[in-house]
């Protein structure tokens, strides 16, 4: 497993995260990665998470979810789905996607299965640390 977990605490269970799931060989994503850090900075009550499906390590948590755009966001709130799609990847567009959220207690119903195992998985991740 790699290091994508490793500073989370116990509280981070119940409480909003965004992970982003790109690709190293995507220039896109790879442009995105100092935005995707601003915007984390802009919000310290929100675990953020990079998440290269490519990756050895971290491929395994995707299992079957097939992602086809790039950069992909899910957020969500402890294990409620709250968004999953791609994202324009412009600071702006995803702070004001997060203050949405935060005015609008929709939950998501993903009718695909492999995407409802990737956000068990990740928050079982997240929640124990």
């Amino acid at each position: 497993m790699s290091d994508v977990f490793n500073s989370r605490s116990p509280n981070d269970a119940a409480r909003r995260w965004v992970v982003c799931l790109c690709a190293d060989w995507c220039g896109t994503c790879r442009d995105y990665r100092p935005v995707f850090d601003q915007v984390a900075a802009e919000h310290p009550g929100t675990s953020f998470i990079w998440l290269d499906i490519e990756d050895e390590d971290q491929a395994a948590l995707v299992g079957e979810l097939d992602i086809e755009t790039f950069p992909t966001l899910l957020i969500a709130d402890g294990a409620r789905l709250r968004f999953a799609g791609p994202l324009l990847p412009h600071a702006g567009t995803l702070s004001r996607l997060l203050g949405a959220l935060d005015k609008d207690g929709a939950v998501v119903t993903a009718a695909d299965p492999a995407l409802n195992a990737l956000v068990q998985t990740l928050h079982q991740q997240i929640s124990s640390g």
